[in-house]
């Protein structure tokens, strides 16, 4: 049977492979040696004037680097960029290039290089290369600092070489104010995302250097000044940048919104970051009122379905963590002035005593009762399948967390409720029959106290309602 016969063998060309890929090692040289060109003309070479330096790559050239940056995805075509000391020649890229579009694609290629654990852990140890990099975070140039973000979030996120980021960051201190100045300034959604998912690994990383940046908030920049960075940078605070970041990506991307909410909670985690929050100057009434508006007008709302608490779990756990630190540090407050006053006074406090917000929380109750029960549901239908079952463990575990943080806060906010209170959520509809009971039967047992506490006065300010609830529930039917 005739057929074609088998193609010559070109050793040459094999050879001339990276690895198993069809990218030739040739090509990728002559780009790297043009690539020290473009930084490193004849003119600067010789002594002449650093003006020769390009500001703009030709279409040539930027097609071909941008071809590598794509194919530094690859494992193989990555180490043989690393062997061939490609992180030295972005290096000088970094020092010298006066142009952004160069710079972004380097430092793009540098991001996927260090994807791969010991190309990450050889540019980490690179204390030079290390410097440089950091400053660039004070650069004008937005596609330049998105790169500079998703690989330091890159390195961040590799355990073997965390810490060399974190201890390299918390020495230099001009990294806060120009992470600060982007989060205040920038419109770029895209960047204020990836800059936030940083600042959120750090401060999970390590909670000393969120302590520093806590306390750094009247601290300038000490650190290496960058031609192109800001020449004047505010006395930034921590928290308004946060907010102001947060205010900017609320709208366009929600998964954003939730790596801010989570900082902030972070930040409750320590004393410090909970009086950096109610200490500002305004009391932490521009917190509150964004935290407030997201949970009252904007998220898990009566006209949505049920299942959006599945979506929106951990975000709404994030908001009601920082809420809930923020009502218990000011209840602490009025509670100690009233003791050192003898006298029952009202909370003076804004945000204490909101009927809207408890209907919210109660809302998010009975949504996750809904969850729960279609999940039984689904459960009985599906006795005998194991696809699916780890996620929707860690669904159940995630909402868990968000019924504890929620219950938690209505608890508090419940037994400080007064008649007055009671009257207006009865007629704003946010307290009735239904919602009393669903607060009741996911705050029993462990809040009875609290609950006690509320059944109390909503007595004097409707009877036939507590006494329906006290009927619902006969272990909170108070004997006289």
């Amino acid at each position: 049977m005739d057929r074609n016969p088998s193609p010559p063998s070109n050793e040459a060309e094999e050879s001339d492979a990276v690895g198993s890929t069809v990218y030739s090692k040739h090509w990728l040289f002559s780009i790297l040696t043009r690539l020290i060109e473009v930084i490193s003309p004849e003119e600067a070479e010789a002594g002449g004037s650093p003006e020769g330096i390009q500001t703009e790559l030709d279409e040539e050239m930027e097609n071909d680097i941008g071809k590598v940056w794509d194919m530094s995805m690859d494992q193989d075509v990555a180490s043989f960029l690393q062997e061939f000391n490609a992180p030295d020649i972005f290096l000088g890229v970094f020092v010298k290039s006066k142009c952004p579009r160069l710079t972004e694609i380097c430092m793009g290629i540098l991001g996927n290089m260090a994807c791969f654990q010991d190309i990450c852990m050889s540019i980490s140890k690179d204390e030079n290369l290390g410097e440089v990099l950091l400053q660039r975070l004070c650069d004008s140039d937005s596609p330049t600092l998105l790169e500079t973000n998703r690989f330091l979030l890159t390195c961040l996120s590799q355990p073997e070489v965390a810490n060399v980021w974190v201890e390299r960051i918390r020495e230099n201190p001009s990294v806060y104010d120009c992470v600060c100045f982007i989060m205040t300034s920038s419109t770029n959604v895209e960047l204020l995302v990836k800059v936030g998912e940083v600042v959120d690994k750090l401060f999970d990383l390590d909670e000393e250097l969120m302590l520093n940046w806590i306390k750094n908030s009247t601290c300038r920049s000490v650190g290496p000044s960058v031609e192109d960075s800001p020449e004047e940078l505010p006395d930034f605070k921590i928290v308004p940048c946060i907010l102001e970041a947060a205010k900017q990506v609320r709208s366009d991307n929600l998964e954003g919104l939730d790596v801010y909410m989570h900082i902030l909670q972070l930040l409750t985690t320590v004393d410090e970051g909970i009086q950096a929050i109610v200490q500002a100057p305004d009391g932490g009434k521009e917190t509150w009122s964004l935290l407030y508006d997201l949970v009252c007008n904007e998220l898990c709302q009566p006209d949505d379905p049920p299942i959006i608490v599945q979506e929106q779990k951990t975000l709404l756990a994030s908001i009601l963590s920082v809420l809930s630190a923020m009502f218990a540090s000011h209840t602490e407050q009025e509670h100690t002035k009233m003791r050192k006053s003898n006298i029952k006074l009202p909370f003076s406090s804004y945000f204490i005593l909101d009927m809207p917000l408890i209907g919210s929380l109660i809302r998010i109750l009975q949504y996750m009762e809904d969850c729960g029960k279609r999940s039984v549901d689904n459960s009985k239908e599906s006795e005998q399948e194991e696809t699916g079952k780890a996620d929707a463990n860690e669904e159940d575990f995630h909402l868990k967390i968000l019924k504890d943080i929620c219950c938690e806060l209505l608890s508090n906010m419940l037994q400080e409720l007064t008649k007055e209170n009671m009257l207006e959520g009865l007629h704003q509809g946010h307290l009735n029959e239904q919602t009393c009971s669903c607060a009741l039967q996911n705050l029993l047992p462990l809040y009875f106290t609290s609950v006690e506490s509320f059944l109390e006065v909503l007595r004097e300010a409707d009877q036939t309602l507590a006494n329906n609830l006290e009927k619902r529930f006969p272990s909170l039917k108070v004997h006289t």
